[in-house]
């Protein structure tokens, strides 16, 4: 199993960032039913004023492969496309648990 996990910060002010991740964030958990290969998906909007990201989320797919094949899905680009205008830096890590 696979765990891709990725930190978004975006651009604007609090109410544009935070209304931002909750639009993404309902996005991201609608693709499970969407993406086979999807296994699970965890999404958090941060909540403590004191960092700077604002959202991760944690997907759960069978193997490496399926990384690729989960973000190259339509409802993933259609999700992703929510947050372009506003995406100020992306981090990720995929790993073998």
């Amino acid at each position: 199993m696979i765990k891709h996990i990725v930190t978004f910060k975006f651009k604007g002010t609090d109410a544009e960032r935070r209304s931002a991740a909750e639009d993404f964030r309902a996005a991201l958990l609608a693709l499970p039913e969407q993406i086979e290969v999807l296994r699970g998906i965890e999404v958090g909007i941060n909540e403590n004023p004191a960092e700077s990201w604002d959202l991760a989320l944690t997907a759960v797919v069978d193997k490496m492969e399926d990384v690729g094949v989960y973000s190259r899905h339509p409802a993933h680009v259609a999700a992703a496309a929510i947050i372009a205008p506003v995406k100020e830096a992306r981090a990720c890590v995929d790993y073998e648990f």
